[in-house]
């Protein structure tokens, strides 16, 4: 049996697979960016001497972790809507996005925070840096540099992962591939275009992220080498 290839239909409808690429980064952009802020949090949570605070963290972790994407998704947009409130396919999907990548992100940050040496910590104390100081300048940016490269692998996952939202109409780009294969009968052609453009996000994404954090670390390490 032979197969004969054929992208001019599935080519022809670029508008709606640009479409569904500038979806998958209007929602994987801020989740990045929220769901570094609340794994942050997170893992100060987790490392606190309030034990109740901690457990609540790590509670928070195991679940996430230990249950799929697609579950939360349906959760938060049809538990909602259960319970009343009206959430847009786009805010629940967003939403349920930041709740999986936080969690994620909090052990990793969380591994990068135990990494510091205590002797830093003793030296930020003799200084007389505050604990709002210490934090920032000795255990959160240095952290972060080292569990960079960690936390640009969890963020393209994110991205990717981001087409299971299709399963609640968010008109990514895998919901535009299925849209398009349906016209065109040519999901092999559809299919293989659209791992080709998430292919082009990934490298997107990990170059920015790269810059972002080439930017903020070069700065640091002048402060550093100044002070």
């Amino acid at each position: 049996m032979t197969y004969t290839f054929d992208f001019s239909s599935v080519l022809a409808q670029w508008p709606q697979l640009l479409q569904g690429a500038w979806m998958t980064i209007k929602l994987s952009a801020p989740a990045t960016v929220l769901g570094f802020a609340a794994g942050t949090l997170l893992a100060v949570g987790r490392r606190s001497p309030n034990r109740l605070l901690a457990r609540l963290c790590g509670f928070y972790v195991e679940i996430i972790r230990n249950t799929p994407l697609l579950v939360q998704i349906f959760l938060v947009f049809f538990g909602l809507a259960t319970l009343g409130w009206k959430v847009s396919a786009f805010g629940a999907a967003l939403a349920a996005l930041v709740i999986n990548v936080a969690a994620y992100t909090c052990e990793i940050m969380r591994a990068g925070m135990d990494s510091i040496h205590k002797g830093q910590l003793e030296a930020a104390e003799c200084l007389g840096l505050t604990r709002a100081q210490t934090y920032w300048h000795v255990i959160l940016l240095p952290a972060l540099e080292r569990v960079f490269p960690a936390l640009t692998s969890q963020y393209v996952l994110l991205m990717l992962a981001s087409s299971v939202t299709s399963q609640i109409s968010v008109e990514e780009l895998t919901a535009m591939a299925n849209h398009i294969q349906a016209e065109t009968f040519r999901p092999f052609e559809a299919y293989i275009l659209v791992a080709v453009l998430y292919l082009a996000l990934s490298l997107l994404m990990r170059l920015a992220l790269w810059l972002g954090g080439r930017l903020v670390f070069t700065r640091q390490r002048a402060l550093r080498a100044r002070s």
